[in-house]
């Protein structure tokens, strides 16, 4: 499958992945249009080549006459907070925004389906994790809506012709990002480089996946994979802790801090401190990460910190 010439609409296309996403599609030839409620997202990160529409997806209707000879959607849209102080209003918000474009897509007779998903629909699973595991227990309500979105497009997959690329994220870094440890630690050194105060007690340990990485992945696996529900891990073979990244970034900054840690082995309220995936099913469609996780999050501090100053 090329994407070129192909009429793609991305949700969520102003926030990082999707940004990221749009930009690449648009150099690959696809006729592009996000969709963004710009809660998360910058419009200044839509790419020049992109149509744009401001629509919030959790509102019925918000996809009328946009979805008109439209291709394929990559849907990226989604409250990502893990430990939001409103867990029930993100289940909603999350669960409502994939049923509202699955109703959208089936008015308008679109039938090809990207969907990201998460790492955290597995909560704290052995590892490393393949997509065959069970039970499914997420412990955040994120982790959960993600999950609940995995079902709708799976019954509406294999009962209504839908053809679904279902993605379960590791961490994605690099340009962009926001909200998370690496940009965290930028800014709290910039501020104040002789200290620096860690989440929890540093030793959580996951798989860290650049951004130009994720994309290629997600494109491999949409040109190789065709059936009915598409469910594939995008990750690394290797991990990072906590502390790991904070030398990093201490490094790429040329800082000594030193270290006050919260406590803890959760950084947060849903936190799940120990991820690996399993990519031999990516593996075996032909795609391998060029970055291990210590150099796709070295690469990310010089690609934030340069946006940070």
């Amino acid at each position: 499958m090329t994407l070129s010439n192909r009429r793609v609409l991305v949700t969520g296309g102003a926030g990082f992945v999707g940004s990221h996403l749009a930009e690449r599609l648009c150099v690959d030839g696809a006729d592009v249009t996000v969709v963004d409620d710009l809660s998360n997202g910058d419009r200044d990160r839509v790419p020049d080549g992109a149509a744009f529409v401001e629509a919030d997806l959790t509102t019925a209707g918000a996809l009328e006459g946009h979805l008109t000879d439209v291709d394929l959607v990559f849907h990226l849209a989604a409250s990502k907070h893990v430990d939001t102080d409103r867990p029930h209003g993100q289940f909603d918000d999350n669960t409502r925004m994939t049923r509202n474009l699955l109703e959208a897509m089936a008015d308008a007779d679109v039938s090809e389906l990207a969907y990201t998903s998460s790492s955290t629909v597995y909560g704290e699973a052995p590892r490393p994790t393949p997509e065959d595991y069970a039970p499914l227990e997420p412990i955040s309500a994120y982790g959960a809506s993600k999950l609940a979105d995995e079902a709708l497009l799976s019954a509406r997959a294999h009962s209504h012709g839908l053809t679904v690329w279902n993605f379960r994220f590791a961490n994605v870094v690099g340009p962009r990002l926001r909200g998370a440890v690496i940009p965290d630690f930028i800014e709290k050194l910039q501020a104040t480089s002789d200290s620096l105060t860690i989440l929890g007690d540093g030793r959580q340990e996951k798989s860290y996946l650049h951004v130009e990485d994720c994309l290629d992945a997600m494109l491999h696996v949409v040109a190789h994979a065709d059936d009915a529900m598409n469910t594939y891990n995008l990750g690394t073979r290797t991990t990072t802790s906590v502390d790991r990244i904070a030398t990093i970034v201490a490094d790429e900054l040329d800082a000594d801090p030193d270290r006050e840690y919260t406590g803890g082995e959760r950084g947060w309220t849903g936190d799940v401190p120990k991820m690996r995936l399993s990519i031999e099913k990516l593996s075996a469609v032909g795609w391998e990460p060029s970055l291990s996780s210590d150099e796709a999050v070295r690469r990310a501090t010089r690609e934030i910190r340069d946006e940070l100053r």
